[in-house]
């Protein structure tokens, strides 16, 4: 195997596992992403927090202590969805 295939099937299997840490943290009744801050985010999960993956508790913890770091994009959908679970909470 070459270096450049190796390193392919490495990036592979780091955005399958992403994947499916975003997913069944979307599932979980404590704190659900959307899809659209699943999309937006992804990036800089990776950058800020790849040794988290795929501990999904661990990524937000991670994503949440590098809010400041997070590209606008992800940092605007993340609030929202926050916002938007905090409200769910709240009129339980």
């Amino acid at each position: 195997m070459t270096a450049s295939f190796t390193r392919t099937l490495r990036q592979a299997g780091l955005v399958l596992a992403f994947a499916v840490s975003f997913s069944a943290l979307a599932s979980t009744s404590s704190f659900a992403f959307s899809p659209e801050a699943q999309q937006m985010c992804t990036g800089d999960a990776f950058r800020l927090c790849s040794s988290d993956i795929p501990n999904i508790p661990a990524i937000t913890a991670c994503m949440m202590k590098h809010r400041a770091q997070l590209s606008t994009g992800c940092r605007t959908v993340m609030d929202r969805d926050l916002a938007a679970q905090g409200s769910k909470v709240a009129s339980k």
